[in-house]
């Protein structure tokens, strides 16, 4: 197979979309090296740097105009190349297809992560709500196929775009291979000596923003919580300054934040960690989650939304707008090396139907089957 991919946040996004990108890439580059490979790219200065260099080829905007304005040849110059180039199937990673695709008669599948912008439309700019939402619905009209990353993304794709619910596939994010390499004792010295980190800790990460909910682990640790510091692995945002108010008003020690970490660096912070708690409101997915599963950390998450289909059976599920339901489970696997254990075990097992070769073949099936 010819495939081609819109690959502008494989190049230029550090983590989120960026990380989906490049870690579906990767796996086909690794699984599937016999089929042919090109990946878009609105410039070509500055991107991240894949290890596969040479596994595929790279199409970026050839018209002194386009070059001027990536966006524009993104949404509309970048179909003369895809027809010139004639692949079997053209791939939106996130949530969008070129304006002229459906001209093209070129098989066509789109990425859609979520729709969270229309759930709290409170929390984007209009102008924002309003982009987000034309380029997916126009991506959901005309794609030959959709993907939703979670059960509860292919729910709000079918209420809020009119989408028929047979044109959607559900193919979960796999995570990094690296998370599944356990480090020895030289890299957790290493670790703990560059990022001052204690011999045990809890563990956040995620955008530092309103909805990701950083504050109702500050309050559960408040409340009743065992005397071990929270670090907080994530970039920061206007939300982290009510965050700081709060600790600084409340005088509440050890909480360490990390809102600059070398990605290789984060698979054996998730390992030394003792709990991971992510209170989000909403997700489309929740890729820290599997990341924390597959690390062998017992993982405390949110009731409801996709939060389930990630965490699986043994993960805990609280009320994220209730801090001292938060504690209580922070204290009880704390506190009972049994019942962690336990949660470990169950999420690794768990953990595997993640695995890249796993989601890689579930996606050159339904291209296979969207070209057939």
């Amino acid at each position: 197979m010819i495939i081609g991919f819109d690959a502008k946040r494989a190049f230029f996004n550090r983590s989120g979309l960026g990380s989906y990108s490049r870690n579906l890439l990767t796996s086909f580059f690794r699984f599937y090296p016999e089929n042919k490979y090109i990946l878009y790219s609105p410039r070509e200065k500055n991107r991240i740097a894949f290890s596969d260099q040479g596994k595929y080829i790279l199409r970026t905007p050839e018209k002194a105009m386009h070059k001027t304005f990536p966006s524009l040849w993104r949404t509309k110059g970048i179909s003369r190349q895809i027809i010139d180039d004639s692949p079997d199937i053209y791939h939106g990673l996130s949530s969008e297809l070129p304006v002229s695709i459906k001209s093209n008669k070129i098989k066509t599948i789109v990425t859609v992560h979520d729709l969270i912008y229309m759930r709290y439309p409170g929390l984007y700019k209009a102008i924002d709500r309003n982009i987000y939402f034309r380029k997916t619905k126009h991506a959901c009209n005309n794609a030959d196929h959709i993907i939703a990353i979670s059960e509860q993304t292919k729910t709000d794709i079918v209420n809020y775009t009119g989408t028929d619910p047979k044109k959607i596939s559900v193919i979960y994010q796999d995570c990094h291979p690296s998370f599944y390499e356990i480090p020895n004792e030289v890299t957790k010295e290493e670790l703990q000596s560059k990022y001052s980190l204690p011999v045990q800790y809890l563990l956040y990460v995620g955008t530092i923003e309103e909805r990701k909910n950083l504050l109702s682990i500050i309050k559960a640790l408040e409340i009743n919580g065992p005397d071990i510091p929270l670090v907080v692995v994530g970039k920061k945002t206007s939300y982290y300054k009510k965050v700081s108010s709060y600790i600084r008003r409340n005088n509440i020690k050890n909480i360490i934040v990390l809102d600059t970490l070398n990605n290789e660096d984060l698979p054996g912070i998730y390992h030394m960690s003792v709990c991971f708690i992510y209170p989000s409101v909403f997700e489309g997915f929740g890729i820290p989650i599997i990341e924390a599963l597959v690390s062998g950390v017992p993982v405390i998450t949110s009731k409801g939304s996709c939060f389930r289909e990630a965490g699986g059976p043994g993960s805990v599920y609280i009320d994220p707008y209730k801090p001292e339901e938060l504690s209580k489970a922070i204290f009880s696997i704390i506190s009972d090396k049994n019942r962690s254990d336990q949660m470990i075990s169950t999420g690794r097992e768990y953990a595997q139907k993640f695995r890249a070769e796993v989601i890689a073949e579930q996606y050159i099936n339904l291209y296979r089957s969207v070209i057939e």
